[in-house]
Order: C-alpha cells, then sequence, then structure tokens
C-alpha cells in the first residue's frame, strides 16, 4: 500500500527513529456522556470492552501497566520504544492534579518516547492544554491528541448520544493545534442516517481543519449497547449496511477526498468476536488491506 496514502507510520517517522509500539494505558475514568454531566448510558454503539478488553489492568498503576505491555513486545523486538496511549473512555475527563501525574508517570519511563490522549472535542479546556504543553516542555517529550469525532452532522451526534457538535470539534482541533500538539480525529462510516455524500462532507470537514492523523472505523453493533437494541426493535433501517467490498470502495473514495499530508491510521476497528453482533466480515487486517488496494485500483488511483 506504500505511496496510495499516507500511513501512520511515515507519520511517526516524523518524529522518532525507528519502530514505535503504542501501549493502552487505562486510567479507570468514565466520560459526562455516562456519569450526568452530559448524559447517562454513553453513546449508542459504545462498549469499552471493544477496545480496551483488558479491564484488569485499569486499577494498576501506570508504570506497573507500561511495563506489563512492554513485557509482551521486548521478546520479539528488544529495542521497541513506545507510545502511552490513555484511550480508555474520555482521558482528559477527570481531576486535572491527578490526569497530569498519570501522563507524567508516563512520560517518565525511559522507553516512552511520547504519549497519546484520547479524548472528546469539549473535554480539553485551555487550561489543560496549557499544562500539556508545560508538560511536554518539561520532558521533552511528544504529546499528540486524539478525538473522538465520529461525524461533522449536528443530526447525527444527537442521534448517537454524543452530546457535543461538530463547532466543538472545530474549537477543540484549532486549540491543540495552536498549542503545538499533533492531531488526530476518529471518524466511524456508516452510523445511522447518513449516506455516503455526507461522510464525504464530513472528511471534506476535516480537510479543513490542522488535522495531522485520521482514524475510520467501520460501525460495529456491539453486545450491551443502546445500538443492538435499536437493532433489535428495527429501528436502524436507514443504516447503511457494508459488505467488506463496499466499504472498501467507500475508504478508496474518503481517500482521494483526504488531504494528502493527513496520515491513516487505520481503516477499520476489531471488536472481540464476544462483543460483536455485525457486520461479522471475519477479516485479518492484510485480507483488508488486499481488498483496499484492490477498490483504490478500481477508482483509478493506481
Amino acid at each position: 500500500m506504500d505511496g496510495l496514502y499516507k500511513q501512520y507510520s511515515d507519520f511517526l517517522a516524523g518524529y522518532f527513529e525507528g519502530k514505535v509500539q503504542k501501549l493502552s494505558v487505562d486510567l479507570a475514568f468514565t466520560c459526562p456522556n455516562r456519569d450526568g454531566s452530559l448524559g447517562r448510558g454513553g453513546c449508542i454503539y459504545c462498549n469499552n470492552a471493544a477496545f480496551s478488553p483488558d479491564a484488569a489492568k485499569a486499577g494498576l498503576p501506570v508504570a506497573e501497566q507500561l511495563a506489563r505491555g512492554k513485557a509482551f513486545f521486548a521478546r520479539k523486538y528488544p529495542g521497541m520504544r513506545y507510545l502511552a496511549y490513555f484511550q480508555s473512555y474520555t482521558s482528559t475527563y477527570g481531576e486535572h492534579a491527578r490526569l497530569l501525574a498519570a501522563y507524567g508517570e508516563a512520560l517518565a519511563d525511559g522507553d516512552v518516547v511520547g504519549i497519546v490522549i484520547g479524548t472528546r472535542p469539549d473535554c480539553l479546556p485551555d487550561s489543560l492544554i496549557e499544562s500539556l504543553r508545560s508538560l511536554s516542555e518539561q520532558t521533552s517529550k511528544k504529546i499528540f491528541i486524539e478525538f473522538g469525532v465520529e461525524s461533522s452532522y449536528d443530526v447525527t451526534l444527537r442521534r448517537i448520544n454524543r452530546h457535543h457538535t461538530w463547532a466543538d470539534v472545530e474549537s477543540a482541533v484549532m486549540r491543540a493545534a495552536t498549542a503545538g500538539f499533533p492531531v488526530g480525529v476518529h471518524l466511524i462510516l456508516g452510523l445511522p442516517g447518513e449516506t455516503e455524500d455526507m461522510m464525504a462532507e464530513t472528511v471534506r470537514r476535516i480537510n479543513a481543519l490542522p488535522v495531522s492523523t485520521v482514524k475510520f472505523h467501520q460501525l460495529q453493533i456491539l453486545k450491551g449497547t443502546a445500538l443492538a437494541d435499536m437493532e433489535r426493535r428495527g429501528q436502524l433501517t436507514d443504516m447503511l449496511r457494508f459488505t467488506p467490498e463496499s466499504y472498501a470502495a467507500l475508504c478508496a473514495r474518503m481517500l482521494k477526498i483526504l488531504r494528502p499530508d493527513i496520515a491513516v491510521d487505520r481503516f477499520v476497528a476489531q471488536a472481540p468476536a464476544d462483543l460483536l453482533l455485525s457486520p461479522r466480515w471475519g477479516l485479518k487486517n492484510y485480507q483488508f488491506t488486499a481488498l483496499l488496494a484492490k477498490a483504490i485500483a478500481a477508482s483509478g488511483d493506481n
């Protein structure tokens, strides 16, 4: 796939030499969309265990979580360096002193070259941005910020129970990038009520912002979510249903629109089989990569 789009490894190569691996860190935080600050129940598609299955580590100190992750990779890649990835729920939603202590603990690890902080666009106040900038300067290590955006359409954001707006996204991205942080965004393709043209327009709107990376995810219906309940009740009649081939074609279309300097972290999400209701594609990463290459070639970009 080299040369067809900017890959995440190309993006990291602009900051680090050699191979760098993300290690997930779980601070056992919650989300303002769950604790009642904004709403209850979370986003309609969210089952946090789908992307953070090792729930047992959430109560462990950051250093111990990192040590466990490093032990796994060090056997095969003894010279590996790492990015601590604060991923679960909203990793800037908490008391700032505790947040900064956790980030600092990760940055103090000699094998960690930086941290990636995943959050919502309405949960990054200016005061925390300034503290993060000071922390980065003190440690001389890189801090990356990723926002769950999902869609640029407020009607969709309301339907999926996000409790933020596109204006919140624009503000957060601009403020983080102006402070010097490389910014990533996550987009879900196939949300209820959205057409392929709407998804394409979201990518165009992302192009207009100072974004460095993007993650595309196909919408997955997971057990224990409001989306699963809606599916059972037959309420998702206006939701596009992709096959692996049609989703690859959609991703190829998104790549034709995406600003070429924006690196793509990934195209597909992979939930644990025991949580996933649909779509159950059963594809390995290399298999989807082959489908995407074929779709790109068919689109005339080879």
